[in-house]
């Protein structure tokens, strides 16, 4: 995923040099759950809202920029498609002319692929519901082993992203600190240098923060959001300098 507006990035940019930039402002200025951003709801565990998030996962998780992922996920929304049997009905040719309507073309062929196999599994093993996936998961580990098997081709970034939105909700979520994340709470001074091989020790770190800050545990998918933002905006200004125009 890629994209920042220039404004939310200069305006806490100039933040950062005058103040401490703090977790809430963080959040305040890049966003927070990008599941909130697409209107999906998980606080409540909905099984029809937790599909949502997976397909859009789905989108998010190929290297590609957020604002075609978000768009192609709006057309799918706008077509009724965000149903397992919905999916399987549409076939891969009607997904992959969706997809391409997205702006997805580069790996509509695939996405389809995972899509369709995504939503057979679910319906033949889970009863299409992902709630049943999680209570059927021994633990974290298996969890994320559960939905890499969903369909060939869904790795470790996909389903940190999925399970990251819903920690402090499946208890079995516990996904680790995105890297992205890790070196954006890094530069930003919420971690200390030095940390980067104890992801698990820096993810308690920045939960620490913010409690203190005076936010819920429920709510720290917000900040981990806002933190991968920063790490996308870090890593295009990297290759910004790297391969000038």
């Amino acid at each position: 995923m890629r994209d920042l507006t220039e404004a939310k990035t200069l305006h806490v940019l100039s933040k950062q040099q005058d103040d401490h930039l703090d977790a809430s402002t963080l959040v305040s200025e890049f966003g927070g759950r990008f599941s909130t951003q697409l209107g999906i709801q998980l606080d409540d565990l909905d099984a029809v809202e937790i599909y949502k998030w997976l397909l859009a996962a789905l989108l998010y998780g190929a290297p590609i920029s957020e604002k075609i992922a978000t768009h192609t996920w709006q057309v799918l929304e706008r077509k009724g498609l965000l149903m397992p049997g919905n999916i399987i009905r549409t076939g891969w040719d009607g997904l992959v002319n969706l997809l391409d309507e997205g702006g997805y073309a580069r790996y509509d062929h695939k996405t389809a692929t995972k899509m369709l196999a995504v939503s057979q599994a679910l319906l033949d093993c889970y009863a299409g519901n992902l709630n049943h996936l999680h209570a059927a998961a021994l633990d974290s580990d298996d969890l994320a082993q559960r939905i890499m098997g969903l369909s060939k081709g869904i790795g470790p970034v996909t389903v940190q992203i999925f399970l990251r939105e819903l920690r402090g909700r499946w208890h079995k979520a516990m996904p680790p600190l995105a890297q992205l994340a890790h070196q954006a709470a890094q530069t930003l001074g919420f971690l200390p240098q030095g940390c980067d091989d104890d992801h698990q020790l820096a993810l308690a770190r920045l939960q620490d923060l913010w409690e203190k800050s005076g936010m819920s545990l429920l709510n720290f998918p917000d900040f981990e959001a806002a933190l991968v933002r920063y790490g996308l905006w870090l890593r295009h200004q990297g290759n910004a300098i790297k391969n000038p125009k």
